[in-house]
């Protein structure tokens, strides 16, 4: 029999401040008009004072747990993805396991940006096939709203705060169900398209977020349709096939230029853009949590999640429900 990474629970957590665009309109030359325009976003979520991204993470965590009916006792493993940790180390997964009360398995980060919950996905399915572990947490967590620089009008009002968590489980019988494929890249000759302008062995600070927004598009359209057609025929299916597109909720357009390539319409993509900005890792968790609580996301459904992110590195999942 085959042992798959099967979903068990999902959930999220945002930040209780809400930050709508016309909050930038006196303080940058920009509107909401421009924003939307150009993003699709019309608000997103920045984290309270004080307020970590390992604060973010547990909360989605816990969420997770209560909607998979377990305890953190029964998790072998954390895979935490995110840019934006609490500090260098340790680890933000760490800190969620000592949160959650977790006294056994292991924890670690994952750090690709944008693609970080991809690769997160990738690295917990890879565990649970290999039979090293049988349930992990795996979690998209950040706090983008610390490294922006809030005199970039092209940059600081894109990014909002968040996070996303999954329970996957291996079962031996799970037919058709679970991860089915995945995909993953990455080429260093990209990486001033979306960078940090700081780090511990260059700057010693955090840095501020800075990107190359037109370039940029013109490589996420091409590599994440690209990906995502590989992915697909991994497993043996395409386009056709795909019930929900989950993809990093970046801009609309990208989204839009993406689900074209593949030939799929919008009303098969789910959209969370416009109300939590990009929330780079932490988006596909988000939007899988939201599309199964409002019910759009059942049983059996065939679903494809891409992204793309600081590198550049992107890739795809393709998972039934």
């Amino acid at each position: 029999m085959t042992r798959r990474a099967v979903a068990r629970g999902i959930g999220h957590y945002l930040p209780d401040r809400i930050v709508p665009n016309s909050h930038f309109e006196g303080l940058i030359d920009t509107t909401d008009e421009w924003i939307r325009t150009r993003s699709g976003i019309e608000r997103r979520h920045f984290a309270a004072e004080g307020q970590t991204t390992s604060d973010l993470a547990t909360r989605a965590a816990e969420a997770a747990l209560a909607h998979a009916g377990l305890t953190a006792q029964d998790i072998d493993g954390i895979i935490i993805a995110t840019s934006t940790p609490d500090l260098t180390f340790p680890s933000v997964g760490t800190m969620v396991q000592h949160a959650l009360g977790m006294t056994r398995g292991f924890a670690f980060d994952v750090q690709a940006v944008c693609a970080g919950f991809i690769y997160a996905l990738c690295n917990a399915n890879a565990l649970i096939v290999a039979g090293q572990a049988d349930r992990l947490l795996v979690i998209g967590a950040e706090t983008f709203s610390r490294i922006m620089d809030w005199e970039d009008r092209s940059t600081c009002v894109l990014f909002g705060d968040g996070a996303g968590a999954l329970i996957l489980e291996a079962r031996e019988d799970a037919e058709d169900r679970g991860i089915l494929a995945t995909d993953l890249n990455s080429d260093g000759r990209y990486r001033d398209m979306l960078y940090v302008d700081g780090g511990v062995s260059t700057t010693g600070t955090s840095g501020k977020l800075r990107m190359q927004g037109n370039p940029l598009f013109r490589q996420a359209v091409d590599k994440l349709a690209s990906t995502a057609v590989t992915a697909l025929e991994r497993a043996g299916l395409s386009g056709a096939d795909v019930d929900w597109v989950v993809p990093h909720q970046a801009n609309i357009r990208i989204i839009a230029g993406t689900a074209k390539k593949l030939g799929l319409p919008m009303d098969r993509v789910i959209l969370t853009v416009q109300d939590h900005g990009n929330t780079s890792a932490a988006s596909i968790p988000l939007a899988l949590s939201i599309g199964v609580a409002d019910g759009r996301i059942t049983t059996g459904d065939l679903i494809l999640s891409e992204a793309i992110g600081g590198g550049l590195a992107w890739g795809a999942v393709v998972m039934r429900w």
